[in-house]
């Protein structure tokens, strides 16, 4: 099975344009004020008008309400929904339902936690996926940082695996996992939300040959 590529965090026109060419399935962007990488409504609605059919545009959400999210799909016609805050699972199915979107949740690898009970609590109340990233005590995700890749579990929900990727170890990253996707910030930036071209055309590549001999 051809592993899936999300890059995450875009906030410049010629970065949708550089990660379309090198074939990523995925475009996300970070609507949580805090983030360097985040962009306003009127951005990121300029940003999705340049995305191509059959790529998908993310919106990562950190604690919004179903209300705030409404009023950014309102102008930027997002594919899917990505809760990276704290939100539960029976939030996750509210929040979806009330916007009309489908969604996943990320979930920091917590040295205690048991992450197949996290999982199915989440698949259970509808998510299309969940992605699992390393954990911080402050950062919600673009930490940097990875986890334990032999802990990442195999089940029948797809699985998206983020956290420390860049193109150097993508393709072992893939190779060790199996994930179903994988997703990139940091790992493919010249500086917090600016895309480098050759990073990204090289983390692709990885994707492709870990994609070829999984």
């Amino acid at each position: 099975m051809r592993t899936r590529a999300k890059i995450c965090g875009i906030t410049r026109l010629e970065d949708v344009q550089a990660v379309v060419q090198a074939g990523a399935d995925a475009i996300g962007f970070v609507f949580f004020p805090p983030s360097p990488r985040h962009v306003d409504v009127e951005q990121a609605a300029l940003l999705v008008q340049a995305i191509p059919a059959y790529v998908q545009s993310v919106g990562l959400f950190v604690n919004s309400s179903a209300e705030e999210i409404q009023n950014i799909l309102k102008k930027v016609p997002l594919d899917i929904l990505q809760f990276h805050g704290d939100e539960s699972p029976e939030q996750c199915k509210q929040i979806a339902q009330a916007v009309g979107r489908r969604w996943y949740k990320a979930i920091q690898v917590k040295p205690e936690l048991d992450i197949v009970e996290e999982i199915n609590k989440y698949q259970n109340f509808g998510a299309s996926a969940v992605l699992l990233d390393a954990w911080h005590p402050d950062l919600k995700g673009g930490t940097g940082h990875s986890f334990d890749w032999t802990t990442f579990p195999k089940l029948n929900i797809p699985l998206i695996l983020a956290g420390g990727l860049n193109p150097d170890n993508i393709e072992q990253a893939i190779l060790t996992t199996q994930a179903y996707a994988v997703d990139v910030s940091g790992g493919v930036e010249s500086a917090k939300g600016i895309k480098d071209q050759q990073l990204v055309e090289r983390f692709m590549q990885g994707v492709h040959r870990g994609s070829a001999n999984r």
